[in-house]
């Protein structure tokens, strides 16, 4: 009765609830095993596991955070294209940064766009980085975005 129980549980969740990321299904799963656990009146093994579940949580969530890169969006353009080097400004970039991905170039007659994705040890790097870019080529514009914010909601 109890497994049949759990089966019935799991498929209320699956089709009533909308889940949209791996931990939130974890939890689920985790409130079920509890109610279930609580319910067969077998309190003390249950708040152990779930002691012992929270502390996997807790530690998986705070080396998530340590290991999560900080990666910053790069967006170099300007209006002279005859007068950007390419390779140049992948130069510089992989000179200060721990890494550098490009996304996108676009060149017209008159105007160009270039954007990578690009990662940096610290902010005194980022600013050594802008400031030979903007020597070497003072009429490109340069905007750095926090990566992370793109694409989240």
């Amino acid at each position: 009765a109890l497994s049949l129980g759990l089966v019935g549980a799991l498929s209320i969740v699956r089709f009533r609830a909308a889940i949209k990321e791996p931990e939130e299904l974890n939890y689920l799963f985790l409130t079920i095993a509890i109610g279930l656990g609580m319910g067969a009146n077998q309190a003390m093994i249950t708040i152990i596991a779930f002691m012992i579940i929270v502390l996997i949580i807790i530690l998986r969530s705070y080396r998530k955070k340590n290991i999560e890169p900080s990666n910053l969006f790069l967006t170099v353009s300007g209006e002279e294209p005859k007068n950007i080097n390419f390779t140049t400004v992948v130069d510089i970039l992989n000179k200060y940064c721990v890494s550098v991905n490009l996304q996108r170039i676009d060149e017209g007659t008159d105007n160009f766009d270039m954007s990578f994705i690009v990662e940096f040890n610290d902010h005194l790097t980022l600013n050594s980085c802008k400031t030979d870019l903007q020597n070497l080529f003072p009429f490109i514009n340069i905007s750095f975005l926090d990566y992370k914010g793109l694409g989240d909601n």
